[in-house]
């Protein structure tokens, strides 16, 4: 989709925003002044009362040179901040998106505590959010199925300065349908090795890559790791991604959990739903397409993306409930459960993370546990932390890229839920209570004193069943969580 920012409005179809009330933005007011007052009969014909989604659509508007003009709620004029603006044009886009139309202008007004310049960057993010499909597969659309958008005219005052705003966004937005078409991929086709091949051609950003095998993790000592896929016919792999733009500044460390397949092995899953599993590597997504936004907008820090891919598969080789693994850090694990795997991935990875690169933070993002969504929903990530700086950092970015957390508690007497006599710790309870606090009080066993660290239990967020009502996020592959980290290191670490 392509995407420009102009002075000037001249499309198919236009689109303008109607504040709580009523009340016309400044183009909106001047479009209705050529028409008579048509656009605001047309609002309160239509019962429009300016919330945000709400939609009246002219067709044909006599005296304009487009065939559609779309009146857009915001909801209330004095509070609209940026993500609002995002969601405005995402509602214009997806309305038009397979309608026959080809150009759109959005007329991206400053309003509320969003200035001009920001207004249309923001309404450009939102247009091209809003626009991502995942057809690859699909050899037998009908042509009212197809897309046909093509251009995006943002009108603003500010085009230059949109412009530059929009540069740096628009390397976000790559990353965030990176990972998008990453969880979104089939598990034939996205494996440890092929997700390990993605990965490699980041390299052309300048992110250095380095890629271990098996043979490399097992003299490491990576056994919890390698037990997870054991039992599978792809090759473990592990993917470490480096981004230097800061000197010699200690390094962020984002990890991920990538399980590209997750039948829970030999503690088989249900059948139902089981297809979902193959988006069980959305944590390496997220560091995957943050890594890939870092390096598009030049970021000014050192941040270092690593992520465990493996296939958690039942076969006759595969790890059995009641097997004690030593892990990289020399620390035991009897594994009462073999689809509690995520949380043995990161065992290995967040200590490799702390070895090899002594650093600043690490932070790791899971598809972990279901009890995440029994306690948030899809609506919050779960945030455990162990540094309420980091923590406060993490949930501000959060909240400014509409990928919101919710911070979970962490205490020894959670701790002792994972205490066994026959090996250093049980990767389960064995009691169903408070599974994603466990989880993380796992992974916190592999940290080392005095680092800060945050895990972030993403299985609730990174896919969603929909429909909902953001039309800047897809009903299934959500790209969670690389706008928050590009958002975090942005503010806490390129200063």
């Amino acid at each position: 989709m392509n995407v420009r920012f102009s002075k000037e409005g001249r499309g198919e179809a236009l689109a303008v925003m109607v504040a709580e009330g009523g009340a016309l933005s400044p183009s909106a007011a001047a479009l209705d002044e050529r028409l008579g007052g048509g656009l605001a009969r047309a609002i309160a014909a239509a019962r429009m009362t300016g919330k945000p989604g709400q939609i009246a659509e002219l067709l044909a508007p006599p005296g304009l040179d487009a065939s559609r003009l779309l009146a857009i709620g915001v909801g209330p004029a004095d509070k609209l901040q940026a993500l609002g603006v995002e969601r405005w044009a995402g509602h214009a886009v997806k309305r038009l998106l397979t309608s026959g139309v080809q150009k759109l202008s959005l007329f991206a007004d400053a309003l509320g505590g969003v200035s001009a310049a920001e207004a249309a960057a923001k309404a450009a993010v939102g247009a091209r959010l809003a626009a991502y499909r995942f057809d690859l597969y699909r050899t037998k659309l009908k042509p009212d199925q197809e897309p046909t958008l093509r251009d995006i005219q943002v009108v603003t005052d500010a085009a230059k300065a949109a412009q530059a705003r929009f540069e740096v966004d628009n390397a976000v937005v790559d990353g965030v349908y990176f990972a998008r078409d990453l969880v979104n991929e089939p598990p034939n086709v996205l494996h440890p090795e092929s997700f390990a091949e993605r990965l490699a051609a980041l390299s052309e950003l300048g992110v250095e890559v380095k890629i271990l095998g098996e043979t490399e993790m097992r003299k490491l000592g990576m056994n919890a790791m390698l037990g997870v896929g054991q039992g599978s016919v792809r090759e473990s792999k592990l993917v470490v991604m480096s981004w230097k733009g800061a000197g010699k500044a200690a390094p962020v460390c984002l990890v991920g959990k990538g399980v590209t397949f997750d039948t829970g092995g030999i503690s088989l899953k249900p059948g139902a739903g089981m297809d979902e599993m193959k988006g069980d590597m959305g944590g390496a997504a997220a560091v995957a397409g943050a890594m890939k936004a870092l390096a598009g907008r030049n970021a000014k820090a050192n941040v270092v993306g690593i992520v465990g891919l493996v296939e958690n598969m039942p076969d006759g080789s595969a790890q059995r409930p009641g097997d004690i693994v030593a892990t990289m850090s020399g620390q035991t694990i009897e594994v009462l459960n073999t689809d509690a795997e995520g949380r043995l991935v990161l065992a290995d990875v967040v200590w490799y993370a702390q070895e090899k690169h002594k650093p600043a933070a690490v932070i790791d993002l899971a598809t972990l546990t279901g009890a995440v969504i029994i306690s948030l929903g899809h609506e919050h990530a779960g945030l455990f932390c162990n540094d309420d700086d980091l923590a406060s950092s993490i949930a501000a970015a959060a909240a400014a890229e509409g990928e919101p957390v919710w911070r979970l508690p962490m205490n020894a007497a959670y701790d002792k839920m994972i205490d066994t006599p026959n090996a250093d710790m049980k990767n389960i309870s064995g009691k169903p209570a408070a599974g994603s606090i466990v989880g993380a009080q796992f992974i916190k066993r592999f940290i080392k004193d005095g680092q800060a660290w945050a895990h972030i239990d993403i299985a609730g967020v990174a896919w969603k069943p929909g429909p909902y009502e953001d039309p800047t996020s897809p009903c299934w592959a959500t790209g969670y969580g690389v706008r928050l980290l590009s958002r975090l290191i942005a503010d806490k670490y390129e200063n």
